[in-house]
């Protein structure tokens, strides 16, 4: 993509990201928006990144990106120290001396039309899309078809064992892999999605009447009593999965913005990094003992 002559600035960068995801839609323990840059530096070329970690940040240096853009944020609690003595703090020297802006869209992109949970939709072309959960009545989020996660229908009807097949399949390459909870042979036809954590969501996936509900980090007792209360069929993908696709259109977006090249990140920064089958055991082997 060419670069004009005049570049953009961290300040129209901002601008155009809190068109498409206002700070206010976040969720109160959230911490969004622009974490480093100065406004009236100049940006060229944006890294679109999940994780602000050690390897993204050498990646961003390595493409010679003024900005970094984040879904995770950086510094989500208080600290009373950036001094480079821990891991955050030596990214914060590092983007500083750099000259690299750095800004988060976390729960405010999750939660917009489209957000993170339509572009994960789109990998299994559900169609007829709406919210899993939508915001509060009163929220500054409320309202058209903003909300957590989506609900559609999926092109045809899947098995439980053939659905966790295509999620393998179209989702990017994790050591994680997918994994799946319910009967292998359930009939999905909808199925309801949620980048990211979506443990806390199980309860609306069961309002909704889903076959299944694809999302990450699920825990085994709250999967355990959802099954055994009937709940949809569930699919776990690795977390950095599920929301990676959204990189896609954020940088999409960003190419609005004058004189910005877009560049997406597909440094797979989910920790999990071995991931190991268990033997399969061949029932009609004979007993050779005896």
């Amino acid at each position: 993509m060419s670069i004009s002559a005049s570049a953009a600035t961290v300040t129209d960068v901002v601008a155009e990201l809190e068109r498409r995801y206002p700070p206010s839609w976040a969720e109160e323990w959230d911490r969004v928006g622009l974490v480093l840059g100065e406004p009236t530096a100049a940006v060229r070329r944006v890294l679109c990144v999940v994780d602000v970690v050690p390897e993204t940040v050498a990646e961003a240096l390595a493409v010679g990106a003024d900005m970094i853009v984040a879904h995770h944020p950086l510094l989500l609690r208080g600290v009373s120290s950036v001094a480079p003595t821990t891991v955050k703090g030596r990214i914060v020297h590092q983007l500083i001396r750099a000259g690299v802006a750095l800004y988060v869209a976390h729960t405010n992109a999750d939660v917009a039309s489209p957000g993170v949970s339509d572009a994960l939709a789109a990998r299994f072309g559900l169609t007829g899309l709406r919210p899993l959960q939508r915001p509060a009545a009163g929220s500054a989020a409320h309202g058209d078809e903003r909300g957590i996660g989506r609900i559609g229908e999926l092109p045809r009807p899947m098995t439980l064992a053939e659905l966790t097949r295509h999620a393998a399949a179209v989702l990017p390459v994790t050591s994680w892999g997918v994994r799946a909870a319910g009967d292998p042979g359930r009939m999905v036809r909808t199925l309801a999605v949620s980048g990211g954590s979506g443990d806390s969501f199980l309860g609306a996936a069961t309002a909704a009447g889903v076959d299944a509900f694809l999302t990450s980090d699920l825990r085994h007792h709250p999967a355990s009593e959802h099954l055994a209360a009937d709940g949809p069929a569930l699919i776990d993908a690795a977390h950095w999965a599920t929301e990676r696709p959204w990189l896609d259109d954020l940088a999409a977006l960003l190419r609005e913005a004058p004189g910005v090249e877009t560049l997406v990140s597909d440094l797979d920064t989910d920790p999990w990094t071995v991931h190991a089958a268990a033997p399969v055991v061949d029932d009609k082997e004979p007993d050779r003992e005896g």
